[in-house]
């Protein structure tokens, strides 16, 4: 099997034969819970967002992904499609992230849990006006929310924020 061309918008993949081959909208190899690639001769290959993953991942949906797997995986490619995968707001519930800080609508946590080669440091927003919650990852010598929100807005003070609706 070799990859011929890789484009913005073409692939051309040369294999004998394959019998799956899923690729995402940005023509990466990509399924969940399944092989992206898969061939007569039982040959398979997991991806998520073309990123080759293990069997022991792949076979499972991403919903179902355990994030204790973050804390026992080296490859730190890996760890991130599995931080990806499962997101920030099941990391946060199930490794019982603990809140540092907070200033208005917003959480300072920090992950206890040895996952990365850092500490991790989540911001957490929860929208006046959707309820929606978004969660983004801060650097570790963060001390309060405010000096987080800060660092998202580009040394801009939440303080001088436009009016909140």
């Amino acid at each position: 099997m070799a990859i011929a061309l890789e484009s913005r918008h073409e692939v051309c993949l040369i294999a004998p034969r394959p019998i799956k081959f899923y690729l995402d909208e940005l023509y990466r190899l990509h399924t969940e819970a399944e092989p992206a690639l898969e061939f007569a001769d039982g040959f398979k290959v997991y991806a998520y967002n073309g990123v080759i993953l293990p069997e022991k991942y792949g076979q499972i949906h991403p919903q179902d992904w355990n994030p204790k797997w973050i804390l026992t995986e080296d490859n730190a490619e890996l760890r991130r499609v599995l931080i990806q995968g499962i997101g920030y707001s099941r990391i946060i519930e199930e490794l019982q992230a603990i809140q540092i800080d907070s200033w208005q609508e917003y959480k300072l946590l920090k992950i206890e849990q040895n996952i990365d080669v850092e500490p991790i440091y989540l911001l957490k927003m929860t929208c006046p006006s959707t309820g929606h919650i978004h969660i983004l990852r801060v650097p570790p010598n963060m001390n309060s929310a405010r000096e987080a929100i800060t660092w998202i807005n580009w040394g801009i003070d939440p303080e001088d924020f436009a009016v909140q609706t």
